[in-house]
């Protein structure tokens, strides 16, 4: 891997993480939960931009390398928080709250698919 390919990585992951950071601290504040909107939001935009941008890649030669490596890896790499949607699903069921944990796995899981799927196709349809 490339110093550049490395750079434009961190310089994405850098954005992502504090877009996280910042979209969830709204969502949480305008959306009063137990259930973890914030990070089910984020995954679920996440997912749908993520949709975009593969399709982008594959029906254009819009973007080098890097540019990919940026937005997709980078930013969309830090900016999407499975690894924080993973234990809020362990601590709402280690404190018994089942449903919670139930219907925040089953959103996240399933409704990050469609939201790619949904970017995804929307994105072809526009380059196509």
């Amino acid at each position: 891997m490339s110093w550049q390919t490395i750079l434009a990585i961190g310089s994405g992951g850098f954005i992502g993480a504090i877009l996280r950071v910042y979209l969830n601290g709204v969502i949480s504040q305008k959306i009063p939960h137990d259930l973890p909107f914030g990070t089910l939001g984020i995954n679920l935009i996440g997912s749908f931009i993520m949709g975009v941008l593969i399709a982008y890649f594959m029906y254009t030669e819009l973007f080098s390398m890097h540019i990919k490596s940026f937005l997709s890896t980078g930013i969309l790499g830090a900016f999407t928080t499975y690894s924080t949607f993973a234990i809020e699903s362990f601590l709402l069921l280690n404190s018994g709250n089942f449903a919670l944990a139930i219907a925040n796995i089953t959103l996240s899981a399933i409704g990050s698919v469609f939201m790619a799927g949904s970017g995804f196709y929307i994105a072809k349809f526009l380059v196509r």
